[in-house]
């Protein structure tokens, strides 16, 4: 197995132990889900980047990486639906529960709770369903989907949003055991990640949303042509 496949491989193991990670309430752990996220969302840069310098791109990669990407997604997503769900969610009630189901809203200035409600998650996860499909339809058809801008700048937000939730859930936790609620110092960085995690949660849907519409209208005449 070579590096590029090697990184894919170590980031499918990881992403079980991110997810998990995530719902223990301790600031230290939460701090190694927080490192061990970074790790995970850079390495999925360069394992591809490395696979396409040096030659190495391979059928095992090509299945490794996108599977890769999913797990991440999920092991990401999950915990933070569970952590930021309004407590009323319907699809949060479909879910176990746990000890701080819906306890992690971010907070930021004009609003003390910013949730992460299902029909956000619905869209994100359901894209990104939808694009797997449809490469593979095109496929078929002898078409190529290639990667496009919006949806770089998609997952960048994505992922800084990502990353938001991931320091938040430490972040809270700390502030909670330290009586820090009433510290301004606390707080102010508080509402900074919280604006930084609510700007990026939004700004990613509207690229969700605006990308897969891109790529419908630009590969539309992949529905007319035949399998080969």
């Amino acid at each position: 197995m070579n590096l590029p496949n090697t990184i894919s491989a170590a980031r499918i193991v990881a992403s079980p132990l991110l997810a998990a990670l995530a719902f223990v309430p301790n600031v230290t752990v939460r701090a190694v889900a927080f490192v061990l996220y970074l790790v995970t969302a850079i390495s999925d840069h360069y394992d591809g980047k490395i696979a396409r310098e040096q030659g190495l791109i391979t059928n095992l990669g090509k299945w490794l990486d996108p599977l890769a990407d999913k797990l991440l997604l999920l092991a990401a997503f999950v915990p933070m639906f569970v952590l930021q769900a309004p407590a009323s969610d319907p699809l949060l009630m479909l879910l176990p529960t746990v000890a701080e189901t819906a306890q992690y809203p971010f907070i930021t200035w004009g609003a003390d709770e910013v949730s992460f409600p299902w029909w956000v998650l619905v869209a994100i996860l359901g894209r990104e369903a939808f694009m797997t499909w449809f490469r593979g339809f095109a496929t078929r058809r002898g078409v190529a989907i290639a990667a496009q801008r919006l949806g770089k700048w998609k997952a960048g937000f994505q992922f800084t949003w990502m990353g938001a939730s991931f320091f938040w859930f430490g972040y809270r936790l700390l502030i909670e055991q330290q009586g820090w609620w009433t510290a301004p110092h606390a707080m102010f960085w508080a509402r900074v990640l919280g604006g930084i995690g609510t700007i990026t949660m939004y700004v990613a849907l509207a690229l969700t949303l605006i990308s897969l519409a891109d790529y419908l209208v630009s590969y539309r005449r992949v529905f007319t042509m035949r399998a080969r």
